[in-house]
């Protein structure tokens, strides 16, 4: 295995994943008029195809 290909197309994947999903939570914040209404509750799951993985990131997000 090509530790450095895999290490850039891992990063590539994660940045992609932060960005999208900050805008999708910007975007139903916005259009439900949330902001200020306490908190959001999220939760990221990550699978891969082919594998037994399943990872699960809970949390709160501060709407001010």
């Amino acid at each position: 295995m090509d530790n450095e290909k895999f290490n850039m197309s891992l990063r590539k994947f994660l940045k992609q994943v932060g960005v999208t999903s900050q805008q999708e939570i910007e975007r139903v914040v916005r259009e439900r008029a949330l902001a200020g209404a306490g908190t959001l509750k999220v939760k990221m799951v990550l699978t891969a195809e082919g594998t037994d993985l399943e990872h699960v990131v809970e949390g709160e997000i501060d709407l001010g």
